[in-house]
């Protein structure tokens, strides 16, 4: 079935920005319901000056701005979310009440709205640390951090209301995500805050050993898995990694940062491990090829250069 109006929840943030530039590119009608609590409108800026989305400032538990952004909503993507490994360790509560009671919410209030597909997007962090390499869908879950395990809850409830109220619901485990207005500061991801310290000509800062792997994917790849899923019918109930099934790690990361920007001199700085990191982790992704036709397409040298150039740094050895 084809869709024409969806609703993109945090399509303000990261991720949901990008989704709604390909929604937007594409025809769909475009809603967004986001608190703007780390997602920022100049992210939509284009959109919102020439009338090509309906924007809701609110909050997945405010009832009347849930409502009002699913209106004519055929299909959900479900972004909106705290997604700080660090933050949720500090704020465990909000994290639940967000990232739990939020998408409860959210999936009642599609019910009741005649939702037909519902796409939950969610975190490789549900794994915990894997059993086994690469780690594929059937791998089991155990969370090591509250934001890790606020993300399975709600997996959880989408199932439910899968198999108890017929809502057509697809759970997508992205990895490590990066590219461009991806989050930086103290809750960022390891990319961004590279870049950000390098740009002031000082060192990364590496957390533990750096022999700890990731598997990092482009924004723009799990854009198109995203878009691949919604166009997927039989994808309904289903679940699927978004990766790019490679391990790098975060000590081959910074070379390569460093090396792209031209900061090759510099030295890492090393400090202990953090609570709720995980060690090891890449992704098996054949479930997503052979279901989705997806293939991750962006390189992560490609990736970061780019990023370099779009920041206006300076790269060389490229």
């Amino acid at each position: 079935m084809n869709y024409g109006s969806v609703l993109v929840t945090g399509g303000a943030g990261f991720i949901g920005s990008h989704l709604v530039d390909r929604l937007v590119a594409e025809g769909f009608e475009v809603g967004v319901l986001d608190n703007l609590s780390t997602g920022k409108p100049e992210n939509l800026k284009y959109h919102l000056e020439n009338g090509s989305l309906r924007f809701v400032r609110g909050d997945l538990l405010d009832g009347q701005a849930v409502r009002e952004a699913l209106k004519n909503a055929e299909a959900v993507f479900h972004l909106a979310a705290i997604t700080s490994v660090p933050y949720s360790v500090k704020h465990p509560d909000a994290t639940r009440r967000v990232n739990v009671e939020g998408t409860r919410s959210l999936l009642e209030a599609c019910l009741r709205k005649g939702v037909e597909r519902f796409i939950y997007v969610s975190s490789c962090a549900v794994y915990g640390e894997p059993e086994y390499l690469p780690v594929d869908e059937k791998h089991p879950a155990r969370p090591i951090s509250p934001y890790a395990e606020t993300k399975l809850e709600a997996e959880r409830l989408c199932r439910e209301f899968q198999e108890k109220y017929g809502l057509k619901t697809t759970i997508v485990r992205p990895f490590n995500v990066y590219g461009p207005r991806m989050r930086g500061g103290q809750y960022g991801g390891v990319i961004a805050r590279f870049i950000e310290r390098l740009r002031s000509n000082k060192p990364p800062i590496i957390y533990g050993d750096g022999r700890q792997t990731r598997d990092f994917i482009h924004v723009w790849d799990v854009v198109n898995a995203l878009m691949l899923t919604l166009n997927c019918q039989n994808a309904a109930g289903e679940m699927f990694n978004v990766a790019s099934g490679v391990a790098t790690s975060i000590v081959e990361l910074a070379k390569l940062v460093m090396q792209l920007l031209g900061a090759d001199g510099l030295k890492p700085i090393f400090r202990p491990a953090r609570g709720g990191d995980i060690r090891q982790s890449y992704a098996d992704i054949r479930k997503a090829k052979a279901w989705l036709g997806y293939e991750p397409r962006i390189s992560l040298k490609e990736g970061i250069t780019a990023l370099a150039g779009s920041a206006g740094l300076l790269t060389r050895g490229v």
